[in-house]
């Protein structure tokens, strides 16, 4: 099948996002002009700066750098505009279901209360299911360079959002704050009913992955390149039939990989893995869901069959009701069944 067909496949098929970080959306257009509402000065003078500075040599570049861009989000209208912007453009690309990451510690950090925040991407949620059907999933954060306590006074903020919540994860930086530092917070989020997904092995090591498995005993895993160094470990995350949220773009971006005709996804498909294609932080990485499936198409030699798995994967491997994604497998696989 040429290239183009398989582009045109990608661009029509019913996606789904696992791995999406709603403060990672945010284009230098927006943020310029919530800078200007919210008279927030920016380091940077023009778009053009701003874009400039969007190449980065490891995770904690880019950390820095998104760190800055929330300062401009204070306001429920604030949070509400950047989750809208992503949903739209996300909603053009026939993305279907969103499992979406927010930050709150690096807002209440700033001084901007948690209901500020959840409200506004809560609301963005319900008004993109009540246009267009595309449902959702909320995931609270924490950060990992922050404390165990830290997080747990998080929870404590959140408890009266939880119907709105359905998980929590872990990310920030990797190194040097293995998930076991988590692991008594993970365990009440799951006391409470909550899924619970971890950030491990993009920079960290496999022995990071294994502790997300054992120690958080989490429902997926955000990345999990470096789980392919351990074949114990890749037995076991197939023994229990976890997903991995890949992140193609982002991880060349970051450089965790070279060159995406080296990205490990095909080789996670060949060993059985549940691997499944995400965005990550697009405003920053350079590419939203389509352009990550063109790249891995272009770059990767993505198959039919490869592609069709990844976007299985995807649903499969999502928190939507067992309904839901019988329904959106359907139309997946009607729509490759017809070229």
């Amino acid at each position: 099948m040429s290239v183009e067909t398989l582009m045109t496949l990608a661009e029509k098929m019913p996606k789904t996002e696992l791995h999406l970080h709603i403060e990672g959306t945010f284009e230098p257009e927006q943020m310029f002009a919530l800078a200007e509402r919210n008279q927030i000065p920016l380091k940077y003078s023009t778009v053009e700066d701003l874009k400039a500075a969007y190449q980065f040599t490891n995770l904690q570049d880019f950390l820095d750098l998104y760190y800055q861009g929330m300062s401009v989000l204070l306001k429920e209208a604030d949070f509400y505009d950047l989750t809208m912007a992503y949903l739209t453009k996300v909603h053009q690309e026939n993305v279907v279901h969103v499992e979406i990451f927010f930050d709150p510690q690096g807002h209440l950090s700033r001084g901007v209360d948690f209901e500020p925040q959840i409200s506004g991407i809560y609301k963005a949620l319900k008004e993109a299911e009540e246009q267009w059907g595309m449902t959702s999933k909320l995931i609270m954060s924490f950060l990992r360079h922050l404390s165990e306590d830290s997080a747990f006074e998080t929870l404590e903020l959140a408890k009266p959002y939880l119907d709105w919540i359905d998980g929590v994860g872990l990310d920030s930086s990797e190194i040097g704050h293995p998930p076991e530092k988590f692991a008594r917070v993970f365990k009440a989020c799951q006391e409470l009913g909550l899924k619970v997904t971890a950030h491990a092995g993009e920079e960290g090591p496999a022995d990071y992955v294994w502790q997300a498995i054992d120690l958080i005993q989490v429902d997926r895993i955000d990345h999990g390149n470096r789980a392919l160094e351990d074949e114990q470990l890749v037995k076991q995350i197939k023994a229990r039939n976890l997903t991995l949220t890949v992140c193609p773009l982002s991880n060349l971006k970051l450089c965790v990989v070279d060159d995406l005709t080296d990205h490990p996804i095909k080789h996670m498909l060949k060993l059985g893995l549940n691997a499944t294609v995400n965005s990550d932080d697009p405003a920053y990485f350079g590419g939203y869901m389509v352009d990550n499936y063109h790249a891995l198409i272009k770059e990767s030699d993505l198959s039919k069959a490869e592609l069709h798995q990844l976007a299985k994967n995807s649903i499969v491997g999502s928190w939507m009701s067992a309904d839901t994604k019988q329904r959106h497998l359907t139309t997946l696989d009607q729509l490759f069944s017809t070229y």
